[in-house]
């Protein structure tokens, strides 16, 4: 939960986590801690302060003085960022996108502080690798100084640069949202017309790879009438005759004979 620090100047400080370690001496366990604070006036300046002490208040004064010396400005676009931006520290690595308005901060914990301070409104934002608080705090700051607004690169390149992307998105969500008292009815019409705008500027495009045209089936041309012969249509049902097989007759001599080969062979005498 933000801390209201300076009422005249506007700051606030939130508490990103308080971190405990213990050192066993002769006596026991001494107890120290650690506390990572993001300071910002919600205007487009922040600092981040990490302090340590015996006692976790003394640690989370140390923080915030800290940051409030290292509290610098960053560009913003309205309520959300310029344009989409990589911070990396360590092993974490932070993606930061521009949003619509109403979309919100759509961030973790340690993302959203500083987010939150800065006065961003609107943000996606995914991070990746580690999942160290620290790390992702410093990696969203090393992001946000990759910010470049748009006068600073339209004099860096020496021309006039039209509406961005990010402009464009806001204009839109701007025209949704009306002016408090307006009716529901004028607030559905002119939501449905900023929609039916977007759908004629933007071409759809098939989905599936490329778009074949639809083939209608060819219908068969119909077949003149002939008259029905019916002596062809019996013939053509009837089965073909099977051809007349003669039976084969057995030759039963043949064993008999051999028979009486051999009875003649054992009764002739051998010389």
């Amino acid at each position: 939960m933000a801390e209201i620090l300076d009422a005249t100047s506007a700051l606030e400080s939130t508490t990103v986590g308080v971190f405990r370690t213990a050192a066993t001496v002769k006596g026991g366990r001494r107890f120290s801690f650690a506390a990572l604070v993001v300071v910002g006036d919600r205007r487009g300046q922040i600092g981040i302060g990490y302090g340590k002490a015996n006692q976790v208040p003394p640690a989370i004064e140390k923080a915030q003085k800290e940051a409030r010396r290292k509290m610098r400005a960053y560009p913003m676009q309205g309520r959300t960022i310029p344009h989409a931006v990589t911070g990396r520290f360590g092993a974490c690595m932070v993606r930061l996108l521009p949003a619509a308005p109403g979309t919100g901060v759509i961030a973790g914990a340690a993302v959203r502080a500083p987010l939150e301070m800065l006065g961003v409104q609107d943000c996606l934002t995914k991070s990746f690798g580690s999942n160290n608080s620290k790390n992702l705090v410093k990696a969203v700051i090393n992001g946000l100084g990759q910010l470049r607004s748009k006068r600073v690169i339209c004099a860096l390149r020496g021309v006039d640069v039209g509406l961005s992307e990010v402009e464009e998105a806001i204009q839109r969500g701007q025209a949704i949202m009306v002016a408090d008292g307006a009716e529901p009815g004028e607030q559905a019409a002119a939501a449905a017309d900023v929609a039916a705008e977007s759908k004629r500027s933007v071409p759809r495009k098939p989905r599936g790879g490329r778009s074949r045209p639809k083939q209608e089936p060819a219908t068969p041309a119909p077949a003149a009438e002939q008259p029905l012969d019916r002596s062809a249509a019996v013939a053509e049902t009837k089965p073909p005759p099977a051809e007349a097989t003669t039976p084969q007759k057995k030759d039963e001599s043949a064993p008999k004979k051999r028979m009486w080969s051999l009875l003649k062979r054992r009764q002739t005498p051998k010389d």
